[in-house]
């Protein structure tokens, strides 16, 4: 056997869904017949029938923790779990331990990325206020893109030497993908703080500390900048109203500038900080429910490019720390696509919407060879869902390393039935083929 055959799928592709049969060989999408393909040899067949085929999920921003904070999470884990949630590709951040500020360092992450990684895999290159030249050298048809924290993060990855930063928008080369929040708003209204209420800050001050004001200083100034020089500009976790006005809706392939929102920002809202304390706390902040209003409006009119996670597990230990110690992350990449078409259910995106965010807009935005659409000569990388099928999330059939999740408890009405990894199935019916190994990205620039 050198191949597929999925027969009778929901086929939804490029705006469209559609009964096909879909044939692969040897790792590539042959066909996608919407007459039936009456027969294929030396394939393994699939009855599909009912069940809705996308393409696999490409999540543009993780933080796998690997090398150095593996007791969070680890690859050979967070993969997984990326799998068991229809990811097929993802593209992982750069502040581990040691933080990936040299070619040598982003070398060996490719390299524990082939050796553990059950998906396809890409990693940015860190930028600090001192490795610049260094992050110059990166290339761009092998690489994802360069990566920023215009906003606090850990050791020597915080670029605000304004000298620095006028040089790294001016000389990148590829894209560049940055945190945006402003270190001096933040660091004020944390003194606040603490002058208040001392060690019990609550976790509800965590939108207050981490303002809508802090996010708008530091992304408007960066969309400035990149606007001054024509970067490749790639801003993440979009959080707040008045930040999606800075970006204009249109075809994505005429945009220098976009835009990502996470699907924590997209579900919660600062209502839900009573109930999930700590286990919300992310960077930047779950904000109102009118914020929350406004970045779902911004992803459906395509103001928002793409759809991603931010997938970044701590420990419940550490959860458990006071404010001012508790990290801020929390694992989510086994439930973006799940999440997303329950907002679909409920109205908020379309079908075509969230497959566009998620598959299609990713691999465009990038430029990734062949992957994120169902179209012939693409790479297999596919998720089958079933639309009727109820779970509840619960730590049971979690496949975190940290164990837990922000939505425990959360009824899903969509279930992952199989993920593909380049023709190769990973994960089928709850079960995963450990043996499987993605593929490095490439990138089209």
């Amino acid at each position: 056997m050198n191949g597929s055959l999925i027969r009778d799928a929901l086929v939804t592709n490029e705006g469209r869904t559609f009964q096909a049969d879909v044939l692969v060989r040897s790792g590539i999408i042959d066909r996608v017949a919407e007459e039936g393909i009456g027969s294929a040899r030396s394939v393994q067949e699939f009855d599909a029938k009912g069940r809705v085929l996308l393409p696999g999920v490409i999540d543009d921003q993780v933080h796998f923790r690997e090398p150095g904070l593996t007791h969070k999470d680890d690859i050979a884990h967070a993969s997984a779990a990326a799998a068991a949630g229809g990811v097929t590709s993802f593209m992982e951040m750069p502040n581990t331990n040691p933080q990936t500020l040299t070619q040598g360092l982003l070398q060996e992450k490719y390299a524990l990325g082939a050796k553990n990684s059950l998906v396809n895999y890409s990693f940015y290159m860190g930028i600090s206020n001192d490795n610049l030249d260094e992050a110059l050298r990166t290339d761009p048809t092998a690489v994802c893109g360069l990566k920023a924290f215009l906003g606090s993060s850990t050791g020597n990855m915080l670029v605000d030497d304004p000298a620095t930063l006028d040089r790294l928008f001016r000389k990148a080369h590829m894209l560049l993908a940055i945190h945006a929040e402003d270190e001096a708003t933040i660091r004020a209204n944390m003194n606040a703080a603490v002058q208040r209420w001392g060690e019990a800050i609550s976790m509800e001050q965590h939108p207050v500390i981490r303002s809508a004001e802090a996010c708008y200083k530091s992304s408007s100034n960066a969309v400035a900048l990149a606007k001054e020089h024509g970067t490749r500009l790639h801003v993440l976790h979009i959080s707040t109203a008045r930040e999606t006005e800075l970006f204009e809706p249109g075809p994505l392939e005429k945009k220098r500038i976009t835009a990502e929102a996470c699907v924590h920002h997209l579900w919660f809202s600062d209502a839900d900080y009573a109930k999930k304390g700590p286990l919300l706390k992310w960077n930047p902040a779950v904000k109102s429910a009118e914020d929350r209003a406004a970045v779902r409006k911004a992803v459906a009119e395509g103001r928002i490019d793409v759809v991603a996670t931010d997938h970044a597990p701590h420990t419940l230990e550490e959860k458990a720390l006071p404010y001012a110690k508790c990290p801020s992350g929390g694992p989510l990449i086994q439930h973006s696509l799940v999440a997303m078409l329950e907002l679909e259910q409920q109205g908020v995106f379309t079908l075509a919407q969230v497959v566009e965010k998620l598959s299609h807009a990713p691999s465009r935005l990038f430029g990734i060879d062949r992957r994120g659409y169902l179209k012939e000569g693409y790479h297999a990388d596919m998720v089958l869902v079933d639309r009727k099928a109820s779970w509840t999330v619960d730590r049971s059939n979690l496949f975190y390393k940290c164990g837990w999740s922000p939505f425990e408890g959360q009824r899903f009405g969509s279930r992952v039935v199989r993920t593909w990894v380049n023709g190769r199935p990973v994960f089928v019916e709850g079960e995963l083929d450990r043996s499987v190994r993605g593929e490095r990205l490439r990138f089209d620039r």
